[in-house]
């Protein structure tokens, strides 16, 4: 089994940070002088990677690089509220880049600008987004971008298997990636068969699991779950995800069998993890929630 994945951004884009500041800003010559703390006193961001960068004719700078999971209307804010900081702590002009992972809700558009007015007094932040479902799969797979392979299955053009496949080899021909695979494997379940995964490479809800972005999407059932108890907020987060693995695997589910699956056990949704991959037809679940005593 692939080893546990210490893929933080900052973990990410040290695989290659020339390679990664040229694609996040477009700019070329640009290089990686250091990577900075992105710690202030008044808030803590793991989520950030700060970089001084020089560009030649120009001087150094500041790279302020987000990765967002998922679309957060409170972001463009909050990038103001990073480069200020990071300018006032370094001293140093910033350029901010958000790197949106998943599609936002359907008519959300995530924008690239933060405007405020009061009294007529003004304030303005530009950043540069990139959106990862528009980025060409192929160009990151014929570089390679070693920071982007992760990404590959949701990638444009990325969620075929031979696309997996090639993945895969170039993480494992490098010693320094392969810890990588419990993240591609991730995403790859967001757009493939989880049976097609399992073939191409080693896969199972022990490999899930060990993907923090795995853990993010736990935290969010933990929020939608507070006022019944934390608990129960982390059991809806992993219900979330195994439904959506179940329904990769044999089919819809329907509203019946959901509901069977909502009343299971923090035990039995622990064990229904684990046999995911022994499915085959929706029969299968049904014969596994009957030998659980779970009603209809």
């Amino acid at each position: 089994m692939a080893q546990k994945a210490d893929v933080g951004g900052k973990r990410l884009i040290s695989l290659a940070p020339d390679a990664w500041l040229q694609w996040a800003t477009g700019l070329s010559g640009i290089t990686s002088v250091e990577f900075l703390s992105a710690d202030f006193q008044w808030i803590s961001r793991e989520g950030d990677v700060l970089q001084k960068a020089l560009v030649p004719n120009y001087g150094e700078f500041l790279v302020l690089t987000e990765l967002q999971l998922r679309f957060d209307r409170h972001m463009p804010r909050r990038m103001r509220v990073y480069a200020a900081l990071a300018e006032e702590r370094y001293g140093l002009l910033t350029y901010p880049v958000l790197v949106n992972v998943l599609p936002p809700p359907r008519n959300a558009s995530p924008p690239s600008t933060y405007q405020s007015e009061i009294f007529g007094l003004q304030a303005r932040q530009d950043y540069r987004v990139i959106n990862l479902w528009e980025t060409d799969a192929e160009l990151v797979l014929q570089q390679p971008l070693p920071t982007l392979l992760p990404f590959v299955p949701i990638l444009q053009g990325g969620g075929q298997p031979v696309k997996l496949a090639r993945a895969v080899q170039l993480l494992r021909n490098q010693d320094q990636l392969r810890d990588l695979e419990p993240l591609l494997a991730f995403f790859a379940g967001f757009v493939l068969e989880t049976q097609v995964i399992q073939e191409i490479m080693r896969w199972d809800m022990e490999i899930l699991r060990e993907s923090p972005w795995y853990n993010q999407l736990i935290e969010e059932g933990l929020q939608q779950g507070l006022q019944q108890g934390l608990q129960q907020g982390l059991q809806q987060g992993e219900l979330a995800i195994i439904k959506r693995q179940l329904e990769k695997l044999i089919g819809t589910i329907s509203p019946e069998n959901k509901r069977r699956l909502e009343r299971l056990s923090a035990k039995q949704l622990e064990e229904l993890g684990d046999r995911l991959l022994d499915f085959r037809s929706l029969s299968d679940l049904e014969s596994w929630l009957n030998q659980q005593s779970i009603p209809n």
